[in-house]
């Protein structure tokens, strides 16, 4: 990708919030009504989005359910709600709140608990990743779509203030024109199909960041070091659905010049220590991690060997270019709050969050692309035609 093609799409998304009109602001003084969806036992809260309303001036929590009787007792302490439900139905029928987090880590009930909050007029904060299929996702999108609801995806590398520096060096030209992105899993026990879903979403995420739109994919899956199959396709942990691999490759072509690469498998080395993104320029590298406050480093060499030019790392921080990170997010607390409080204003000026319903999908099928390529042996165009699992067709 062009430097050029980065600046105008930095752009767009610098000023949306600003240019968006208002809709349906709460009366000056009054506080957005929250209710909270967990499921202890199976995903519980997610990494923490109870807990953020807490830190948020602006809501208030009036309420909590979860079918686990200690679970929900606990959750409406430590959240002060004064309501608790068993039945997130019940409680969305009966509280009427503006926003839902639904919490659970585990896929497999995100697609129900989010037609329920659009049919309930409910904006959303969404535990990642966004469901288990592209089928799901569609019809998520379409139910809050039909009553202009905002959905923000716990994607929090994408809240990061420090990405406002790192638009301004690429913007600069410090790296040149993007030509590779390479990312990599936590490839821990989970290497593989397991660790493409719950954490390359991650990744997926922040490559269309920096490369916009997929136009491609191709990629393989294998298992005991031998190509996938059907009578390896197992269901996976956490309500993901569909699994198989323990070792996935897979390329990705953007706008331009510009290909993208993901790669995890179950590591006997280094386990976790190369879980993020590379980002190569004509000019230079960018590496780093992922969350609210990532490690960024950049440094400009065209050569890509920096052992060789001497040419020296800078760090990239939300303090600015070469200077040490003075901030500090424990417990996803600083993200979830950075999420909590751009939805609250895409609700306010009728926009898209950072991280809409429209980039989980997205990220979703760069995910479930891997096994269409697989199953079809060919590369596959975006957007996918097939919507339903590819594992499910193998």
């Amino acid at each position: 990708m062009r430097r050029r093609e980065f600046i105008k799409n930095a752009a767009v998304g610098l000023t949306a919030l600003a240019s968006g009109r208002p809709h349906r602001a709460n009366a000056k003084g009054s506080k957005y009504r929250v209710a909270v969806i967990g499921r202890t036992g199976r995903g519980n809260y997610g990494h923490g989005l109870d807990v953020v309303w807490n830190d948020i001036d602006q809501a208030q929590v009036v309420a909590v359910a979860d079918q686990d009787s200690q679970g929900r007792a606990a959750a409406a302490k430590r959240l002060k709600a004064p309501r608790a439900y068993a039945d997130y139905r019940r409680m969305l029928e009966k509280e009427r709140p503006q926003i839902v987090s639904v919490g659970p880590r585990w896929l497999d009930c995100h697609h129900d608990m989010v037609l329920a909050c659009a049919e309930f007029g409910c904006h959303v904060f969404l535990e990642k990743p966004m469901c288990q299929t592209l089928e799901q996702a569609d019809e998520m999108i379409a139910a809050l779509e039909k009553r202009n609801l905002k959905l923000a995806i716990a994607h929090q590398t994408r809240y990061s203030p420090t990405l406002q520096y790192v638009q301004e060096l690429i913007a600069d030209g410090k790296l040149g024109d993007i030509l590779e992105l390479r990312g990599r899993g936590k490839e821990d026990r989970r290497g593989g199909g397991e660790d493409l879903m719950v954490l390359g979403t991650h990744i997926m995420d922040l490559m269309r960041f920096f490369a916009g739109d997929v136009q491609w994919c191709f990629a393989h899956a294998r298992d005991g070091r031998k190509s996938v199959t059907k009578n390896e396709v197992r269901d996976g942990a956490e309500g993901i659905g569909p699994l198989a691999g323990d070792e996935i490759h897979a390329m990705y072509r953007f706008g331009g010049t510009t290909m993208g690469y993901f790669s995890t498998q179950r590591a006997r080395h280094g386990v976790s220590k190369r879980f993020g993104l590379q980002v190569f320029g004509t000019k230079g590298i960018l590496t780093m991690t992922t969350g609210a406050l990532p490690e960024i480093w950049f440094v400009e060499d065209p050569s890509w060997q920096p052992g060789r030019s001497k040419a020296r790392w800078k760090q990239v921080s939300s303090a600015g270019i070469d200077k040490p990170e003075t901030l500090s997010d424990s417990g996803h607390r600083f993200g979830n709050r950075l999420v909590a409080l751009d939805l609250i204003g895409a609700i306010e000026m009728n926009t898209q969050p950072k991280c809409s319903m429209y980039d989980g999908r997205a990220a979703l099928e760069m995910i479930l692309a891997v096994y269409e390529s697989h199953r079809l042996n060919a590369p596959v165009e975006f957007p996918l035609e097939n919507r339903r699992h590819p594992l499910s067709m193998l």
